[in-house]
């Protein structure tokens, strides 16, 4: 029996729980409505809706602190007592308050997920340079002084720098002992990411690190009658240094292509680790028995960079560098590359958010203590 002054728990919890299943169904209807029945309708940011499973856990919390509530003023004093002492205990306020602000948050993560409907044809016309990235696929590139290893380290790099590289050209050269190109020059950053998927040390079979076949397959992938600023990046540790990189910056920077380098590793080292189905199983060591230790080779990295009137960055932990070497590429000159019309969804946000605002304020206006009529447990 439910102690005069306290919350009606059982109602209370009753009442959630039907207003949960009730908007879960609601939600489920309007969700399959516009997905069939609604032209164009996309979510611009689904994954923020993971975030709708955070209603349900606060509904928990809700009840469990009512129920909280309700034993501790039961501890405070006697029924009689109590009533006269905490006058106008309102279950239902208190609920409709509760239900008000849950289901106001959940229109808020409705609205940041960016529902769209409706289409647009957009043109735009896209500026930049071109630019190919030489990526460094030898096996030193596996070890992992720079965590969770230079590979890794690498591909992150290019990843920020295909976002960052809004209406330019890219290309991508993988080496090893040998180059291949891995992307033709292209706008499509969402093609240049898919390769990047496939880049890491099993691409090149042949063993070393041919910077200077690097640099030369990337100058060829440019084309000719390119009339914009031409650059190259390359991203290595330099180890294992087979040919003359130097020559051939210098033969790139002669045909007005600028050649910069980005170090990945660190000058202290670290052991090249023997990786089999993903995981470390040992280090490699030479024929002495002794550990391989591969080192950052700073110096050569610089003179390549020197050479291609670019510039030399070495990746740390926190800073790959990447950053400063768009704005670097920032101040070359851009040329019109080509005009694009795409489709472009209209937002609709606006909507959700609007009636969030509209019921959490509504929370906020609602007191918890009892006004009138508006109350499941009155009787006295």
């Amino acid at each position: 029996m439910r102690t005069k002054g306290t919350y009606h728990l059982g109602t209370a919890a009753a009442a959630v729980l039907l207003a949960e299943v009730i908007a879960f169904l609601a939600y489920l209807a309007v969700w399959w409505i516009l997905d069939r029945e609604v032209q164009g309708f996309q979510w611009g940011h689904p994954q923020v809706l993971w975030a709708l499973l955070a209603g349900p856990v606060l509904t928990l919390l809700f009840l469990l602190d009512m129920g909280w509530r309700n034993r501790a003023l039961k501890r405070f004093a006697q029924s009689g007592t109590l009533e006269r002492m905490v006058p106008g205990t309102s279950t239902t306020r208190t609920v409709l308050r509760f239900l008000l602000l849950r289901h106001g948050l959940a229109f808020a993560v409705v609205a940041m997920a960016g529902p769209q409907f409706g289409t647009r044809l957009e043109e735009v016309k896209a500026e930049g340079i071109d630019l190919v990235v030489a990526i460094d696929v030898s096996s030193s590139m596996d070890c992992q002084d720079l965590r969770p290893s230079r590979m890794e380290a690498a591909r992150r790099a290019m990843a920020q720098l295909i976002d960052r590289m809004r209406g330019d050209r890219l290309g991508m050269v993988v080496f090893a002992g040998d180059a291949f190109v891995q992307l033709p020059i292209t706008t499509d950053r969402s093609a240049a990411k898919l390769f990047l998927n496939t880049v890491n040390t099993n691409a090149v079979g042949t063993p070393g690190t041919a910077i200077g076949a690097a640099i030369e397959m990337a100058q060829e992938s440019f084309s000719a009658d390119s009339p914009g600023s031409k650059a190259i990046i390359v991203i290595t540790d330099g180890e294992n240094h087979e040919d003359d990189a130097e020559g051939a910056a210098r033969k790139a920077a002669g045909a007005g292509i600028v050649v910069h380098t980005v170090g990945m590793g660190t000058s202290e080292g670290g052991p090249l680790p023997i990786i089999r189905n993903g995981q470390v199983n040992g280090f490699r060591k030479d024929n002495q028995g002794n550990t391989v230790v591969s080192r950052l080779n700073e110096p050569m990295l610089q003179r390549i960079a020197a050479a291609g009137n670019g510039v030399y960055i070495r990746a740390t932990q926190g800073d790959n560098g990447i950053q400063r070497l768009v704005d670097d590429l920032r101040s070359m000159d851009t040329t019109e590359m080509d005009s694009y019309v795409f489709t472009a969804h209209e937002d609709h946000f606006q909507y959700p958010l609007v009636l969030a605002l509209v019921m959490c304020v509504l929370a906020m206006a609602t007191g918890e203590r009892r006004h009138g009529r508006l109350n499941w447990t009155t009787k006295r």
